[in-house]
């Protein structure tokens, strides 16, 4: 008899435990301003993963990072990472960048780096930038024929 009360009891408390986890207030995604994919924070960093693009083996994963340094500077970049060696590994990084109300990103720099028969590449870079405006890096991945791409939220550069 006292193991089917304590088994009531240890029900109850669950039954009473899951109820309060379960009624948090959640924020709906849609309050947050957002162009093409990428949230307007006033975050000092954001990294985006890759999305396969192709199925292949020799792509492993890709990311793309972008940091505020302080105002008017940017710290941005992108990197690839092959399963092995290939014989060619690229990453191509976009900064985009736009102002909260716009409907889509304006690109502000980018450049490219390949290198040759190992299994990774990356590509970063310090920029003077205008303040006033939300930054992104959005980077393409290859490695060999293998391709996909990430993009990181756009993060908010004050002015100098």
């Amino acid at each position: 008899m006292k193991n089917k009360w304590a088994s009531t009891g240890c029900l109850i408390v669950l039954v009473i435990g899951m109820f309060f986890t379960s009624t948090r207030s959640l924020y709906a995604a849609e309050n947050r301003p957002i162009i093409d994919g990428s949230y307007l924070t006033h975050d000092n960093e954001s990294i985006g993963y890759d999305t396969k693009i192709t199925r292949g083996e020799d792509l492993l994963t890709g990311y793309s990072k972008c940091v505020v340094m302080g105002p008017g500077k940017l710290y941005a970049g992108g990197t690839t990472i092959a399963a092995h060696t290939v014989q060619s590994v690229q990453v191509a990084v976009t900064i985009e960048r736009a102002q909260e109300g716009d409907t889509t990103w304006e690109i502000y720099d980018g450049w490219h780096k390949e290198s040759l028969n190992t299994d990774r590449v990356g590509s970063n870079r310090s920029l003077d930038v205008e303040g006033g405006y939300y930054y992104r890096a959005r980077s393409t991945h290859a490695a060999n024929s293998d391709v996909s791409s990430s993009f990181t939220n756009g993060i908010y550069v004050e002015e100098p």
